[in-house]
């Protein structure tokens, strides 16, 4: 028996990525998304030797383009049985009254639309099916607001409030809706934040130890292989040197 379809968004780096290779590892076939063209074909060869692959190349933010794209998959993959959704991301790092508004549309238009965009061009066919299985990526920023955080924490409290009503919508349907909420990961997270600033991206991480994108990854594996009896709703992992958002043991 071939193993479930997994779309993932945002597949092209980090958390994204680390949670497409595990998952192949793991013999998932899985649909990699993200707007890197270039990127998706190298991460399709590499996992080709692992498990079936297939890309679809579009910007989340685009609702028009996730349609044509989810529409655009051939017959053996339409019917996904995993959806994680992955891509997001924090732009500039502004005190609310100083705030970049295009920042704010970015972050609003992948972290909150995106998801919402994807989810139900995607739910449909699980409730026809019976089954299926939702990963929402959160941040411990959608539970605890931190200086500076003010509409990235707003997207990912956003992110929990939607997790919380899918649930209930999706339960008598049998599908599964999971959190899994991070605290710090050293990824691209800090360098697309920070513009491309190197120097202010390895600031956060100084003197500590961030957990790594497939620290994440094996908590989704964690969720997707319970039985179908058992369903994880939220997960919050941090690094041990971490206790909340600002509290941080560093060297």
């Amino acid at each position: 028996m071939e193993k479930e379809i997994v779309l993932v968004t945002g597949a092209t780096s980090g958390i994204g990525e680390a949670i497409a290779g595990l998952l192949a590892e793991n013999g998932f076939r899985i649909i990699l998304t993200g707007r890197r063209s270039d990127r998706l074909e190298q991460l399709k060869n590499r996992f080709e030797k692992l498990t079936s692959v297939h890309t679809l190349c579009f910007d989340i933010r685009d609702r028009a383009l996730v349609d044509k794209a989810v529409d655009s998959l051939p017959e053996v993959w339409q019917e996904v049985d995993i959806l994680i959704n992955n891509a997001g991301l924090a732009a500039g790092f502004d005190h609310f009254h100083e705030g970049d508004i295009e920042d704010w549309e970015q972050m609003i238009d992948t972290n909150l639309k995106g998801v919402l965009y994807i989810s139900r061009k995607i739910a449909p066919g699980m409730i026809e099916r019976g089954s299926g299985h939702i990963v929402n990526v959160g941040s411990i920023a959608g539970s605890e607001m931190y200086e500076k955080g003010n509409v990235y924490s707003a997207t990912k409290h956003a992110v929990e409030a939607l997790s919380k009503g899918m649930r209930i919508d999706m339960l008598k349907h049998g599908i599964k809706v999971s959190t899994v909420s991070p605290g710090m990961v050293e990824t691209e997270f800090s360098l697309v934040r920070f513009k491309g600033d190197k120097d202010m991206a390895k600031h956060p991480y100084r003197g500590m130890k961030p957990l790594t994108g497939r620290d994440v990854a094996e908590a989704v594996l964690f969720m997707l292989t319970r039985p179908p009896h058992v369903s994880i709703h939220d997960l919050l992992i941090m690094p041990t040197a971490q206790a909340t958002t600002l509290n941080v043991l560093r060297d």
